[in-house]
């Protein structure tokens, strides 16, 4: 495959696409420019990326890169990222993203002791500073029937599909600092977000921090996320819908001053439907979420639309609520969940927690229906697998 490589002087390079509505590769070059104030190291010097790429993108250990706009890998290309490598994005917010399309796969290998970070170019960086990590494929959801696709929220790209072992390429020890730049109140960016992404690609320690809107959210699809941290996200921390059914394996949640849920699930995308007739149904293990303290007024966990999960050793410390779970009898059946044993929680343990369970759904079950284990639970051991390449 072909590999771009790029002078240091100042060029606008325009490769003509295809006659389908794909849009042209801009690769646009300003290090010179941008590096006028005395730099003269080849170091100093940004290669500015965006546009759609058609080809394969392999950036370069020696090189500095910049994100200033979207960058959209094609169907059929691999965007490759070098281990220990940091991608600025421009400080411009939603507008500025990677996005990896359906077909195309992204393969960021990082270590711990070499990890790969995309980050905001603020000389005082800000969560919402930009967008984020997109990855897009053709795994279920279900908002859609059979091998139809619906529409991501951001760049407005196909997702889903009938493959559950498609794969999207490969992310380890990567860390995405500072996004959630929001389009309107409507289409905001994550972190990572996954649509639709199935369960041949590799995902494993990452981490999303500071970010203004949600840290890992994940829209239908069937991959397997493993070691997942998130500090600091100002919406929600973990969020899934459209019918996720992937496991989280080993996660922890940390709540800043600005949060908002640890995680919340959401059985299908109550915005659109559940065409495909089942619901989010994720089993995540070794879970550690710590909160503000039982004052603040907020819930650990919220449940709703239906969804369902197994929940296998969990530490919850610093909430007024530990789940919250919320439906009704019709499109919404939470509690039809707890009651038939697909929604449930196994070997917990409350650390300041007020209230363990508030059921707002249309059943009536008891807390040692859904929680069983209560005191068990140790959550995950973030301080071993999460030294060295997360930040707090």
């Amino acid at each position: 495959m072909k590999k771009f490589i790029l002078g240091i002087s100042l060029v606008s390079v325009l490769f003509s696409c295809s006659t389908d509505d794909t849009s042209d590769i801009i690769i646009n070059d300003n290090s010179t420019v941008n590096n006028n104030n005395g730099g003269s190291n080849d170091t100093d010097e940004c290669i500015y990326l965006s546009g759609t790429y058609v080809e394969d993108l392999t950036l370069d250990a020696d090189k500095c890169y910049k994100v200033n706009g979207s960058l959209i890998m094609a169907e059929g290309t691999t965007l490759t990222v070098p281990a220990g490598m940091t991608v600025e994005a421009l400080a411009a917010g939603a507008n500025v993203y990677i996005a990896i399309s359906q077909g195309a796969r992204i393969i960021a290998n990082g270590t711990a002791a070499k990890p790969i970070v995309f980050t905001s170019d603020a000389s005082s960086p800000a969560a919402g500073d930009w967008g984020g990590l997109i990855l897009l494929g053709k795994a279920p959801i279900n908002s859609v029937t059979g091998t139809s696709t619906s529409t991501s929220e951001i760049a407005s790209l196909p997702f889903g599909g009938a493959d559950a072992a498609d794969n999207s390429g490969s992310l380890r020890y990567v860390r995405v600092e500072y996004s959630g730049g929001a389009a309107d109140g409507q289409s905001e960016n994550n972190g990572f977000s996954f649509y639709g992404v199935g369960n041949g690609t590799t995902v494993e320690y990452i981490q999303a921090y500071e970010g203004k809107d949600d840290g890992v959210e994940f829209f239908g699809g069937t991959v397997n996320a493993s070691y997942v941290s998130v500090v600091n996200a100002q919406d929600d921390s973990i969020d899934w819908t459209e019918g996720y059914t992937g496991t989280i394996t080993h996660a922890y949640i940390k709540h800043g001053a600005s949060h908002d849920k640890g995680i919340e699930a959401d059985g299908y995308n109550t915005d659109f439907s559940n065409a495909a007739g089942y619901f989010s149904k994720p089993t995540v293990n070794n879970l550690t979420i710590i909160g503000l303290g039982s004052a603040t007024g907020n819930e650990a966990i919220r449940l709703r639309a239906g969804t369902q999960g197994i929940f296998n050793n969990v530490l919850i410390e610093g909430f007024t609520e530990g789940f919250d779970l919320d439906g009704d009898a019709g499109n919404n059946p939470t509690g039809a969940g707890v009651l038939s044993g697909d929604l449930s929680v196994t070997d917990i343990t409350f650390t300041d927690v007020t209230l363990n369970m508030k059921n707002d759904t249309a059943e009536t079950f008891t807390e040692a229906e859904f929680i069983s284990g209560n005191g068990n639970g140790t959550g995950t051991d973030y301080a071993t697998w999460g030294a060295s390449w997360t930040v707090e």
